[in-house]
């Protein structure tokens, strides 16, 4: 699980710093993003595993930050990384004010099937990222696996008109988004404005091979015991990944690489310094393994950051870099007492489950 030797438990918690950044929005149900900022030995690294992760998977989270913040990075293979920007589950009328803090980005990640929301407030708020973006923008969907099959294939037929790019996890299974995935393909349809799903009465619709969308896996690559299940069953077209929950940027590209998949880099709602980790994943990417934009922009629904220099979208792009901490903004930002103890017994927990495993693996 560890890439990188693991230090002392009082070196990284003498290094820690834990800090609470409001959210512009609700995001997939935070308004207060909390995040342990390490300023490593390599540089600042991040471990913000969500409050509700157990510690066995959160410890992913903190194998991650160690080979950042104290290991050496891979070789980059470009300079800038496209970006989308994201859109949360937020009403039709406040899309053009998150899309105004994405600039320059030609591709828009949607949040659908969120809880207390309908199909139709899906619909309008795909809409009216169309409508904000023009055609030739690219726009994706996201569910966090918020659908069942039925539910999945019912949301992709009636989103199809908006010509979408992927939609990401419709449902958490894999047996599910294989099933998803079948009934996109023999049950196509007139509509989307690609006309790739015009068939001929004369074919049979699984001749074709195309699909109504393409399927993009998530969370069935980054929570999954084994993350290749989901290429080996041919569950999606394209792999989100994300480095942390996947135990750093070397173990992801030895996915990425078994897997065979093109993918798409994004983050977890990091700050600037998890936002650097996914960059140097991408950019470490062979040629032709990304498949677009990636979501890596999403410090700009952050209302504050722990750097001067933010890694922001400019030009729809973000440059390949690490972010330099600012001590000024790390006090402003600090935590409460009552939560920085929460989080140096959760490191403390996880740094006990990488140590039994990296005994185990001598």
């Amino acid at each position: 699980m560890l890439a990188t030797q693991l230090p002392p438990l009082d070196e990284i918690l003498e290094r820690t710093r834990i800090v609470a950044i409001p959210t512009r929005t609700r995001f997939r149900g935070v308004t207060v993003r909390e995040a342990a900022i390490f300023e490593g030995q390599s540089g600042a690294s991040e471990f913000s595993p969500f409050l509700e992760y157990g510690d066995a998977e959160a410890a992913s989270w903190l194998a991650a930050a160690i080979e950042f913040g104290w290991g050496s990075l891979p070789e980059t293979r470009r300079a800038r990384i496209a970006v989308n920007a994201t859109v949360p589950a937020v009403s039709a009328a406040e899309v053009p004010g998150v899309l105004a803090r994405f600039a320059g980005c030609r591709t828009a990640k949607v949040k659908v099937a969120e809880r207390g929301q309908s199909l139709a407030d899906d619909i309008a708020r795909v809409r009216a990222v169309r409508e904000a973006m023009g055609d030739d923008a690219l726009i994706r969907i996201d569910a966090n696996g918020g659908w069942s099959v039925n539910e999945a294939v019912t949301a992709l037929r009636a989103l199809a008109e908006f010509d979408l790019d992927y939609a990401e996890q419709p449902c958490m299974g894999v047996d599910e988004l294989v099933e998803v995935r079948r009934r996109l393909r023999i049950e196509p349809t007139n509509s989307g404005a690609t006309g790739l799903n015009r068939i001929d009465e004369n074919r049979e619709p699984a001749d074709y091979g195309l699909a109504l969308v393409r399927i993009a896996a998530d969370e069935s690559v980054r929570k999954a015991d084994d993350p290749l299940a989901v290429a080996r069953s041919g569950a999606a077209d394209l792999l989100i990944v994300k480095a942390q929950p996947l135990g750093g940027i070397a173990r992801a590209l030895e996915i990425i690489e078994a897997a065979g998949l093109p993918v798409v880099v994004s983050s977890a709602l990091d700050t600037s310094v998890g936002i650097g980790m996914g960059l140097h994943l991408a950019a470490a990417l062979p040629d032709g393994a990304l498949a677009g934009a990636c979501g890596l922009g999403t410090v700009a629904l952050l209302n504050g950051d722990v750097t001067d220099r933010p890694l922001v979208a400019e030009e729809g792009e973000i440059e390949v870099r690490r972010a330099i901490l600012a001590p000024n903004l790390l006090e402003q930002h600090r935590a409460a007492p009552e939560r920085e103890r929460w989080w140096h017994e959760r490191v403390a927990r996880c740094h006990a489950l990488l140590s039994r495993a990296s005994s185990l693996s001598r």
